[in-house]
C-alpha cells in the first residue's frame, strides 16, 4: 500500500499528571497553562483541533478562569476542542473498587452535559499501568463506545490488531486502541516520533493514529510540533497526516468486519504498582466502603426518617477519592509530599461520610421503640449488606458500677453469649469493650440488650497456647515457625495445608522501582520472620485468640488468629513494624491443593489467571481450588481489607503486604550508595485478613459475600431508651440469589424523589432474581447474565414504574452516543443501546 493512500489521524493533546514529582497545586497551574495554550494554538493554526480528557480539569478551569472557559466553551461548540475519557481522573485501572469505575463516568459525564451539552464517546486512559477485564461493560453503560490506551506495550501484551473489539465477561464491547510508541512528544519536530510509530504498526493498515503533544507536567501541541506535521505532510512520503481526533479515527475504522476481538484483561505493566505505599490503598479501600456505607443509611434514612438525603456533600466526597485514584497517586508512584495531601483528601472524604452515615443511623435509632429496663444499656446493631450478617461485634462500654460482669440478650429476650476483650483505653475503670456474635436482617438493624449478671455460656471455642477449634475449624500453630501447622475443614474432613507447609511471613529481595518496571513474579527470597512468641491472649464463650510473635531483622510482627464460635473463617489481625529497604513482606498461605488456576476478584468481577507465581492485582480476595492428594475438590480463599498485590503458584496465595522501594524512583536511574533517599512503607501499619476453607469452589463458600463482610462490618450504636414507630429489628432490602450483590443503594442525581439500585452478578453464572425493597414496599425482578451490572431507578411513589438505567442513571433507550432527549452531543458512531456492542 503506497503511503499517500494511508492515514495517520494526528492527535493534538497534553496529557497532564495533576501529581506526579509534583504536588497538586502545581499540577492545578499547568492545567490552565496548557489548556491556555491550546487556545492559543487554535488562533494561531485555524486547521488544529485539541483533544482533552479528565474532566475534573475543566472543572478546575472553571472555577480558577471564567475567561478561559469561556473560550473552551466557544472551541467546544465549534468541534475543535474534543473531549474524550468521559471519567473524573485518568486513574489506576486495577486498584479501584467497581463502584469508583462507575462514580468516574457518572460525574464527568453529567458534568459534560450540564456544561457543554455533550457525552464522551471515547474512553482515554493512555498512562495507566494496565487495565481490568470487567472495563468494557463500564464503559458501555457509562455511553462510552471506544477505548484508547498505551500500556501495556506489544513486548508485554500481544493482542490481535492495533485496534480490536474488547469484550469484558458479559459480552460488552468497545472499539479499543493501542497508542503506538509514546502519548506525547517532545516540543520540537516530530519526525522521529511519526517514524517510531510507524515502525511498530501494520504495514498495511489504511487508518492510523497517533497522539501528539508536550505531556506529564502538560503543554500540549506547539508550533514545532504543528509546523513539522504540515511540513512532513506536504513532502509526500508519509501517510496523510491530518490534524484530527480520536472519534474520527473510530468513525473510520468502525463498520469493517475484519476487526479480532479480545476478550478478558489488558495486562502488564509496573506489577510493583499494585503494592506500592499500603497507606494510600488503604485509605482508598475505606473511603470506598464508607461512602458506599453512608449512601445505603441515608437512603434508608431519607424513607423512614425524613432525614434530607446529603447529595451534595457525598458528591464532594466522593470526587476526593476519584481524585486521588489518579494512577501516580494510588499506584504510589508520587513524591512523598504528595501523600500527604492524600491522606488528609481521604480523609475529608470519610470524614463526610461518617457523618452522613451518623446522622442517618442516629435518626433511625432514635425513632426504635426501646421500652424502659432497670440498669439496661441497649445497642442498635446496624448490617450495611442486603444479607442477613452473622458475624462478631464489638463495641465499647462504660460498665456497670463496680465493674459488674454483662450479660446481653436480643430482641426477644434470649440470651446471647459476650465476652470482654482488649479495650482501646488502658486504664482502670469501668471502660471496657465487649464482643458477641450478632445476627442482623438484610441491610437492617437489630436491638440488643446489656444487663447485669453473667454472660450465656455459648458454644465453647476448645483452645490452647498452639490449638483453635469451634465446630467447622481447627487451626493448630507450629511455634517453631510461627504459623499453621494444621487447617482442618471439620464440615469437609478436609487437611487443607501440606506435611511441611513452608514459611510464611517471607521477606524478598526487591531492587526493582518504585513501579516494579521489569518485574514478573516477587520471589527471590531472603529469608523469613522468626517465631518468637506464641500464646493464648483471649479465650471466652464467643472467640478465641492465638496471638504470634516473630521478628527479621530490625521489624517485627505479630498476627492475632481470632476463631469465634460458629465461624466459617479464621480471621488475622495483623500489626507489622516495618524496617527493611529494598525489601518486599509476603505473606504465603500454602495448601495441599492441586490446581493449574486460582480466581481473583477484580473490580465487579473476577477472573481466572495460571498459578504461575506471576504477580497480579486483586480487590477483597483470592482463591484456589482444585483436588487434595485423596482426589476430593477442596479450596481457600482468602480475603483481605487494603492488599491488591498477589501471586498464586499451584495451591499456594502470596499476598504481598508491603514494598520498601525509594519514592518516586524510576529506572534507570539508580541509587547511589551514600545517597539519601526516603523509602515507601516504613514503620506501623494494620491488616486484617481472612481464611476460608471449602468444598468445592469459591462460589458456594459464600466468598464474595463474606470478603464484603470483612470491608464493611456491622456498626453497633449504643442508645437509651424511648418510644418511637418503629420495631426492634427490620430489614429494608434483600435479594433472593446468592450471586446476586445490591452494591449501592442511594439518593438518584436528580433531586427527585427516587432512589437507585445498583446490583451484581457476581458468580459468571446467568441467573433471574428477585430484589425486594421493604423500604419501599416493592420489588425488582431482573435477570442477570454472567458478569452483568444492573442499575435501577425506583420511585419512592409506588404508583410510578421502576426503570432500568445505565451507569449515569439515564433511560436505556437513547442510543449509546447520546445524552438524554434534548441535550447536545458528540457524534456516536456505535447506534447500540447502552452496554452491548453491535460488534
Amino acid at each position: 500500500m503506497r503511503p499517500r493512500q494511508r492515514t495517520m489521524h494526528m492527535v493534538g493533546n497534553a496529557h497532564i499528571d495533576p501529581v506526579w514529582l509534583w504536588q497538586w497545586p502545581e499540577g492545578y497551574q499547568e492545567v490552565r497553562a496548557t489548556f491556555q495554550s491550546a487556545i492559543d494554538r487554535m488562533d494561531e493554526y485555524p486547521d488544529f483541533v485539541f483533544t482533552c480528557d479528565s474532566v475534573l480539569y475543566l472543572k478546575w478551569v472553571e472555577e480558577s478562569d471564567p475567561k478561559l472557559f469561556e473560550a473552551i466553551l466557544k472551541r467546544v461548540a465549534e468541534g475543535r476542542w474534543k473531549i474524550v475519557g468521559g471519567w473524573w481522573i485518568e486513574p489506576d485501572c486495577n486498584i479501584p473498587g467497581g463502584e469508583s469505575f462507575a462514580r468516574q463516568a457518572l460525574y464527568a459525564q453529567r458534568y459534560l452535559h450540564e456544561c457543554f451539552g455533550i457525552v464522551a464517546t471515547v474512553g482515554c486512559n493512555v498512562d495507566p499501568f494496565g487495565h481490568n477485564a470487567a472495563l468494557p461493560q463500564l464503559l458501555r453503560k457509562s455511553r462510552i463506545d471506544s477505548y484508547t490506551f498505551l500500556r501495556p506495550g506489544p513486548h508485554e501484551l500481544p493482542l490481535p490488531g492495533q485496534h480490536f473489539w474488547w469484550e469484558s465477561a458479559d459480552g460488552s464491547r468497545v472499539l479499543a486502541y493501542r497508542i503506538p510508541h509514546e502519548y506525547c512528544t517532545p516540543g520540537s519536530d516530530i519526525g522521529n516520533h511519526i517514524d517510531k510509530s510507524l515502525a511498530v504498526m501494520p504495514p498495511d493498515e489504511p487508518e492510523l493514529m497517533i497522539f501528539y503533544g508536550v505531556g506529564n507536567h502538560g503543554g500540549g501541541p506547539t508550533k514545532a510540533n504543528l509546523d513539522s506535521i504540515r511540513r512532513l505532510d506536504e513532502l509526500g512520503g508519509l501517510p496523510r497526516l491530518p490534524l484530527s481526533h480520536p472519534q474520527a479515527f473510530f468513525d473510520a475504522v468502525r463498520d469493517r468486519d475484519d476487526i479480532p476481538v479480545h476478550t478478558g484483561e489488558l495486562q502488564h505493566h509496573g506489577v510493583g504498582c499494585y503494592s506500592a505505599h499500603s497507606g494510600v490503598k488503604r485509605w482508598n479501600r475505606r473511603a470506598e466502603n464508607l461512602l458506599q456505607r453512608a449512601e445505603k443509611w441515608s437512603a434508608v434514612a431519607r424513607v423512614v426518617a425524613g432525614v434530607p438525603y446529603p447529595r451534595a456533600e457525598l458528591t464532594e466526597a466522593w470526587q476526593l477519592v476519584l481524585f486521588n485514584q489518579f494512577h501516580d497517586i494510588l499506584a504510589g508512584t508520587s513524591i512523598a509530599p504528595a501523600y500527604e495531601d492524600s491522606r488528609d483528601q481521604y480523609g475529608h472524604a470519610c470524614s463526610i461520610a461518617a457523618t452522613a452515615f451518623n446522622r442517618a443511623v442516629q435518626s433511625i435509632s432514635r425513632l426504635i421503640d426501646i421500652p424502659a429496663e432497670a440498669d439496661m444499656y441497649p445497642l442498635v446493631v446496624f448490617n450495611p449488606h442486603p444479607w442477613t450478617l452473622t458475624e462478631d461485634v464489638e463495641f465499647e462500654f462504660t460498665g456497670f458500677p463496680g465493674n459488674a460482669p454483662a450479660r446481653m440478650v436480643d430482641d426477644e429476650g434470649t440470651d446471647v453469649p459476650v465476652q470482654r476483650t482488649r479495650s482501646y483505653a488502658t486504664m482502670a475503670g469501668s471502660r471496657r469493650r465487649l464482643a458477641f456474635r450478632a445476627e442482623i436482617p438484610p441491610l437492617g438493624y437489630r436491638v440488643y440488650r446489656l444487663l447485669p449478671g453473667e454472660s450465656a455460656p455459648g458454644t465453647a471455642v476448645r483452645a490452647t497456647d498452639t490449638v483453635l477449634e469451634n465446630e467447622h475449624l481447627l487451626v493448630e500453630v507450629d511455634p517453631s515457625t510461627g504459623w499453621l501447622r494444621r487447617l482442618y475443614d471439620k464440615d469437609n474432613d478436609a487437611e487443607l495445608l501440606p506435611e511441611a507447609p513452608g514459611p510464611h511471613a517471607v521477606v524478598v529481595d526487591d531492587p526493582s522501582d518504585t513501579w516494579g518496571h521489569r518485574i514478573d513474579a516477587y520471589d527471590k527470597e531472603l529469608g523469613s520472620f522468626g517465631c518468637t512468641r506464641v500464646r493464648l491472649i483471649e479465650h471466652g464463650p464467643v472467640r478465641a485468640v492465638l496471638r504470634v510473635e516473630s521478628t527479621y531483622g530490625n521489624s517485627t510482627l505479630a498476627e492475632e488468629l481470632v476463631l469465634s464460635a460458629g465461624a466459617r473463617a479464621l480471621e488475622v489481625r495483623t500489626v507489622v513494624d516495618w524496617h527493611e529497604r529494598l525489601r518486599l513482606l509476603k505473606l504465603r498461605f500454602p495448601t495441599a491443593i492441586d490446581t493449574a488456576s486460582a480466581t481473583f476478584e477484580i473490580p465487579y468481577g473476577h477472573i481466572e489467571r495460571p498459578a504461575d507465581g506471576a504477580e497480579e492485582s486483586a480487590q477483597a480476595w483470592v482463591d484456589v481450588s482444585g483436588t487434595l492428594p485423596d482426589g476430593r475438590r477442596a479450596g481457600l480463599s482468602v480475603l483481605n481489607d487494603g492488599k491488591y498485590g498477589h501471586d498464586a503458584r499451584g495451591g499456594t496465595i502470596g499476598m504481598t503486604a508491603l514494598r520498601s522501594p525509594a519514592y518516586a524512583w524510576h529506572e534507570p536511574m539508580g541509587l547511589a550508595e551514600d545517597g539519601v533517599y526516603e523509602y515507601l512503607d516504613q514503620g506501623r501499619q494494620e491488616f486484617r485478613y481472612r481464611l476460608v476453607p471449602h468444598a468445592g469452589d469459591w462460589r458456594a463458600a459464600g466468598t464474595v459475600r463474606l470478603a464484603a463482610q470483612l470491608n464493611q462490618p456491622a456498626f453497633p450504636l449504643l442508645e437509651t431508651y424511648h418510644p418511637g414507630p418503629l420495631p426492634s429489628r427490620s430489614g429494608y432490602v434483600e435479594v433472593a440469589a446468592d450471586s446476586v450483590v445490591v452494591s449501592v443503594v442511594k439518593g438518584d442525581e436528580d433531586d427527585s424523589d427516587a432512589l437507585v439500585v445498583r446490583a451484581v452478578e457476581t458468580a459468571g453464572q446467568p441467573v433471574r432474581t428477585t430484589i425486594d425493597l421493604p423500604l419501599l414496599s416493592r420489588s425488582v425482578e431482573a435477570d442477570f447474565g454472567p458478569a452483568e451490572i444492573k442499575t435501577f431507578r425506583v420511585p419512592l411513589d409506588p404508583e410510578q414504574p421502576v426503570t432500568e438505567t445505565d451507569l449515569l442513571e439515564w433511560p436505556l433507550d437513547e442510543p449509546i452516543g447520546t445524552a438524554p432527549a434534548g441535550a447536545g452531543q458528540e457524534s456516536g458512531g456505535a447506534g447500540a443501546t447502552a452496554g452491548k456492542a453491535a460488534g
